[in-house]
């Protein structure tokens, strides 16, 4: 039995990068996947990936996660097509980065409608479903909302990611009374197509994290995929309220140099 077979999957954000990595796998585990995104040739080709390996997707038109009438009709598409909602993946979310004395009103508020606004319209317009069906939601945190940068300049995308760690418990609270279950899974450094833009980028002081990573390696989309996965299925029934960190130990240490090279020629 796939651990999410039948279950009705919202996923925001299926463009590309790990929303389009959660779109495949949930698919795979056997959810019905509705994915949507700004970039709509990008979700419909994931949608066509999903298809081609033999799962089940809709993608209702264009979503734009920070209207909230688009998330309405995008949530009215999915309950159309399949009757209700079982799980919402609220992963959309964009940033722009900037230093508090160097960044504008415009970029800040930017990023907090994208990173935050977007994960209550998307609850707020599924909570309804969510209620009937006892399901669970998924938020998108970053260990950017567990503690502060020395390499990068940040401000919003802290502010919004800290709260939406914070929503999560929220609605965790909030959904209890009804069975709804809500969870966070926060990134570390992740390779993306975003990513590789800015921060894993030639000039940007944070391309070399990986040496200060326990585990030795910048995250892929996947390793965040099977955090949420887990979050999602029945086998995390009574798990809620939770912030599931997936940042290969990089939040656990305190910075500092790169750690030592074994000298071979030690005895």
């Amino acid at each position: 039995m796939r651990r999410l077979e039948g279950k009705v999957a919202l996923i925001s954000g299926t463009a590309r990068g790990q929303g389009r990595a959660a779109a495949l796998r949930f698919a795979a585990e056997g959810a019905l996947v509705v994915g949507g995104d700004l970039r709509h040739d990008g979700a419909l080709e994931t949608r066509r990936m999903i298809a081609e390996a033999g799962g089940k997707a809709l993608v209702p038109g264009p979503l734009d996660a920070t209207d909230e009438a688009s998330v309405r009709d995008w949530v009215a598409g999915a309950v159309s097509a399949y009757g209700g909602v079982d799980i919402l993946y609220a992963n959309a979310g964009a940033v722009r980065f900037g230093a508090i004395d160097q960044q504008s009103y415009a970029d800040f508020t930017f990023t907090l409608r994208a990173e935050l606004d977007s994960v209550w319209l998307a609850a707020r317009a599924a909570w309804p479903h969510l209620v009937r069906s006892r399901g669970c939601i998924v938020t998108v945190g970053s260990t950017a909302g567990l503690a502060g940068s020395l390499t990068n300049q940040r401000t919003a995308h802290s502010a919004s990611k800290g709260a939406v760690i914070a929503l999560a418990r929220q609605l965790a609270a909030e959904g209890a009374p009804h069975g709804i279950r809500a969870n966070c899974v926060s990134p570390g450094m992740i390779d993306t197509v975003a990513t590789r833009g800015d921060l894993l980028a030639d000039d940007h002081p944070m391309r070399t994290i990986a040496a200060h990573i326990p585990l030795g390696r910048v995250g892929v989309p996947d390793d965040v995929v099977n955090a949420a996965v887990f979050l999602a299925s029945d086998e995390s029934t009574y798990i809620t309220g939770t912030n599931l960190v997936v940042d290969g130990g990089w939040s656990t240490v305190l910075p500092g140099a790169a750690p030592h090279q074994k000298d071979d020629a030690a005895p």
